[in-house]
């Protein structure tokens, strides 16, 4: 595997550190100057930008949130004028009001830059065919990988979403060599492939899959399915898109592009820095970011950051796969409860990730039901009740309580084609509450 950029992603851990912070002081400055918002609240804080004086002062600046995007909607948080903005990308709103990510060219070449490096991580280069089958239009993902394709050379196939009957076809017929989606459209082409019979047509050598958290059986299974080696992405809107980070092919943990991103995990319910190496909340600082630079950005993504010397030969720190999100994590009878946990019981026990996670309350008592579509296809009654009854056992030594468990027919759940909704909580936490 080789690099896009080497001098970059190979820096010395030193001279990488006094690039950061450089760029830390450019960005605080220019902040402060250009976006009002972020100069009231410091002044509101009785912070002083002339006491700013370096990176190891990050942890006197308050924290950036949605909440804070959202308040300045859509364009209020701009840092040049409008007349330099040269495109704009936008989270789904589905929570509220969307997130408009906005930037200048300089912005769209630094994300096809980090696009590229990773494509070119994954073993990518300018033989290779790069089929992108992440969203396009206003969400990010498909635009930054398809940028980054065209920048190793690829012959880049936009795809989108969807349509997996057509995705196939064009696999097969133009000879892709790489895929870029959600990991769970990922197992969904596979699931077709598989089921139509055109795996011996299949070219496919690597996937980059980033955009929802999964889980490493989740890659084990992919990677049997689709005969590839599966690497993590990770990005999101308000940074600039995919990219932030990437897999290499030691593929245990993704390097963070430390020359355009300063990261920190903090603990999720007080907001102090954690040491490398715990659990806690993603915080990231844009250093090279014109349009929209964002200061210790919570990004509500769980992992740990650590600083391992790589056999890929980069010296950039590395952030584990994600382990959830404090916004997708329930709580059921008083215990944590991620999807990824779930997964995990259903690929260690022969299962496809078709299922959805019910949780509802009743008389007080809180309930959780899993639908799973019976992929092992047991027919027998007396058979799939004794599955029911080992499934239930399983999860409840992975969860640590205990579930109802459905088994029902085979396509029954609706197949994701982008990020995959899994968990619906029918419980009205807050409703009535003050």
């Amino acid at each position: 595997m080789g690099y896009f950029q080497e001098s970059i992603e190979t820096m010395d851990v030193d001279k990488l550190k006094a690039l950061q912070n450089k760029r830390f002081c450019d960005l605080i400055k220019r902040t402060y100057r250009n976006v009002p918002f972020y100069k009231k609240k410091l002044e509101d804080l009785g912070i002083v930008i002339s006491e700013i004086n370096g990176i190891e002062d990050i942890t006197k600046l308050p924290f950036m949130t949605k909440d804070d995007l959202r308040i300045n909607y859509p364009d209020k948080l701009l840092a040049v004028p409008q007349s330099e903005i040269v495109k704009a990308q936008s989270t789904s709103g589905t929570t509220g009001k969307p997130v408009i990510s906005f930037y200048t060219k300089h912005d769209v070449s630094i994300c096809e830059d980090c696009c590229a490096r990773a494509i070119v991580a994954a073993g990518g280069c300018k033989k290779d065919v790069c089929q992108v089958s992440f969203g396009y239009g206003l969400f990010s993902g498909g635009a930054g990988l398809d940028g980054g394709s065209q920048r190793v050379g690829c012959l880049t196939l936009p795809m989108s979403t969807g349509n997996t009957r057509r995705q196939a076809q064009f696999m097969i017929d133009l000879g892709t060599s790489i895929l870029c989606s959600t990991p769970s459209y990922a197992a969904s082409i596979g699931e077709y492939i598989d089921k139509n019979n055109l795996k011996k047509y299949i070219k496919l050598k690597a996937g980059i899959f980033g955009a929802e958290p999964w889980s490493n059986e989740l890659r084990n299974k992919i990677e049997e399915e689709l005969e590839i080696d599966a690497y993590d992405i990770y990005g999101l809107t308000e940074m600039m898109g995919p990219g932030v980070a990437f897999e290499c092919s030691q593929k245990d943990g993704m390097h963070i592009q430390e020359d355009h991103f300063f990261a920190e995990v903090v603990n999720p319910e007080d907001g102090h820095v954690l040491p490398n190496g715990e659990v806690g909340e993603l915080v990231l600082t844009t250093l090279t970011k014109e349009a929209v630079p964002l200061v210790r950005y919570r990004t509500h993504d769980l992992c740990r950051i650590y600083r391992d010397k790589c056999s890929c030969g980069r010296t950039h720190i590395k952030m584990s796969k994600l382990l959830g999100r404090t916004d997708d994590m329930v709580i059921v009878k008083g215990v944590n409860i991620w999807p990824s946990q779930v997964e995990t019981v259903l690929i260690r026990n022969g299962y496809t990730l078709n299922y959805n996670i019910v949780i509802s309350r009743e008389d007080n008592n809180d309930f959780m039901d899993i639908d799973i579509e019976n992929s092992k296809r047991i027919l027998d009654d007396n058979q799939k009740e004794q599955e029911i009854k080992y499934l239930i056992n399983e999860f409840k030594d992975a969860l640590g309580i205990k579930v109802n468990i459905h088994l029902i027919g085979v396509g029954t759940l609706q197949r994701s084609e982008g990020k995959a909704k899994k968990v619906f909580d029918k419980r009205n936490l807050y409703e009535g509450e003050c």
